[in-house]
């Protein structure tokens, strides 16, 4: 079974868009991508993705596109039947792509009207090491979504993108793998929306002082500094001028794709933060509501 095998990048529509790009260049640390297509793109310096983060002008925040990687163009045209099978709407067929870096791609929605693209072949970025105290994001990490029916998104996940369950925190968060990494997808009950997209540090004091960058350029933790169960991960949650929540992480535990062997963690506050030292909480962060456009598709 062909499977999605990475995360690309996460496209939103902001209001402020000089506000946005603001935060993600001097504040969280990422490098802006030339373009001439009026769309503001936007690596992570650690890792040779060609960008992580696209923006443009919106007249709402919303999230437009949700960019994962396959490891062939046969399987982006796998995946795309895949899709198809399931009874998800494609909003475009496998073609040659035309935004920065290229490749090959096909564009869907999920069931809950998310839209998705699945890609092969884009072109390689550069890529500089990250000092211990640099305090800069490598890559991302995991991405979180809530979805009206999770337990149907984690099988649709999972029967359809190939991915595998890694963890359950109760019944209500899942977390799914689709590499080594514990977990690039989770999935929580509620509208459809994004809950929060992560990017790896290089470790504990990366991410402590990505944290202090952050806060001199008046953005403050919103939940954390903390360490969760599943995954083992660390965590710093902040949120955007335009609304929406990303975090610093560091540590996610690494498993074997094929054989890790699902667990289910009985919810409990030092559970959900094993310090429990940290400020804040789930309910500090940005209140779901559905995204915007639900299954209406933005080409950029």
């Amino acid at each position: 079974m062909s499977r999605v095998t990475e995360i690309r990048y996460v496209g939103y529509g902001v209001v402020d868009l000089a506000a946005e790009q603001r935060f993600y260049e001097e504040s969280w640390g990422l490098e802006l991508v030339p373009s001439d297509d009026g769309m503001v793109w936007l690596k992570a310096p650690g890792h040779d993705e060609h960008h992580v983060v696209r923006l443009r002008q919106a007249d709402e925040s919303r999230i437009d596109v949700v960019a994962l990687a396959a490891d062939s163009r046969a399987d982006v045209d796998a995946l795309c039947e895949q899709v198809r099978a399931s009874g998800a709407r494609i909003v475009h067929e496998p073609r040659d792509l035309t935004t920065p870096g290229g490749g090959y791609g096909f564009r869907c929605f999920t069931p809950d009207g998310m839209q998705f693209e699945i890609s092969s072949d884009v072109a390689r970025g550069s890529a500089r090491p990250i000092g211990h105290w640099d305090g800069l994001p490598v890559k991302i990490s995991h991405i979180v979504f809530h979805s009206p029916d999770h337990q149907a998104m984690v099988k649709w996940f999972c029967d359809v993108l190939g991915f595998k369950v890694s963890d359950w925190l109760g019944d209500f968060m899942c977390f799914l793998r689709c590499n080594s990494a514990h977990h690039r997808i989770a999935l929580l009950p509620g509208p459809p929306c994004l809950n929060h997209v992560a990017y790896d540090m290089t470790g504990v004091d990366g991410m402590m002082r990505g944290a202090h960058r952050l806060k001199v350029k008046g953005t403050d933790i919103q939940w954390g500094p903390g360490r969760h169960t599943a995954g083992n991960n660390t965590f710093s949650y902040f949120v955007t001028p335009g609304g929406f929540a990303v975090e610093y992480t560091a540590e996610l535990e690494e498993v074997d794709f094929e054989t890790h062997e699902a667990k289910v963690h009985v919810p409990a506050p030092l559970v959900m933060d094993q310090w429990g030292i940290g400020t804040g909480g789930p309910q500090t962060m940005p209140h779901p509501a559905p995204n915007p456009g639900l299954f209406v598709a933005v080409e950029a």
